[in-house]
């Protein structure tokens, strides 16, 4: 009879990790990356600096999980909903949370980070994509509504629509606004679009 070997330390609580991510969220709407310390989310978060070590290996990540966890945050679309419409919706909640003081911080960060690193590749795989995915099965039902022509190139479409948006928000040249997300679907729907 083999032994049992217990883990060491305290198990990871889910709502010790919800406080970190509100205060880090909290922290970055009112000071930014620069305010987002270790100490700080700690403090704020009622918890002990280790703990929050323990969820994440810098306040980068902590940015990044915080910015991450507020995007899946929206609340589920009906499926008798126009797909178009769905679509719509979808780039306003990525341009709200992008264009919000906690997204444009972590943004920001990105943008002057190495894309090799954790926080650009964690950014890359657990924002831009999912989003872009969540795009592609929305286009797709689109399709099969006969709201799109079936023809389109999805992934070019794909491209159009998030790549305006995030090089929008990275340059900062003007306003990701909602003003712009219509106007882009608009533009690129009617090229899309049944004839």
């Amino acid at each position: 009879m083999t032994d049992l070997v217990k883990p060491r330390g305290r198990p990871r609580s889910p709502q010790v990790r919800d406080a970190i991510l509100s205060a880090a969220r909290a922290l970055l709407q009112e000071s930014g990356v620069a305010g987002l310390t270790m100490e700080a989310v700690a403090e704020r978060a009622g918890v002990g600096k280790p703990t929050v070590y323990r969820w994440w290996p810098n306040r980068h990540a902590v940015a990044m999980a915080a910015l991450m966890e507020a995007a899946t945050e929206r609340p589920a679309r009906s499926r008798t909903r126009s797909p178009l419409r769905a679509l719509r919706e979808q780039l306003l909640a990525v341009s709200d949370t992008l264009g919000s003081r906690q997204g444009r911080s972590v943004t920001t960060m990105i943008a002057s980070a190495d894309p090799d690193t954790e926080i650009a590749k964690a950014f890359r795989h657990h924002f831009v994509l999912e989003r872009r995915n969540e795009g592609r099965a929305l286009l797709l039902r689109a399709i099969e509504a006969g709201e799109v022509r079936p023809q389109i190139d999805v992934d070019t479409a794909l491209d159009q629509l998030y790549g305006a948006l995030f090089f929008r928000v990275l340059m900062g040249h003007a306003p990701a606004d909602a003003a712009f997300v219509r106007a882009l679907l608009d533009q690129a729907v009617s090229g899309l679009a049944l004839r």
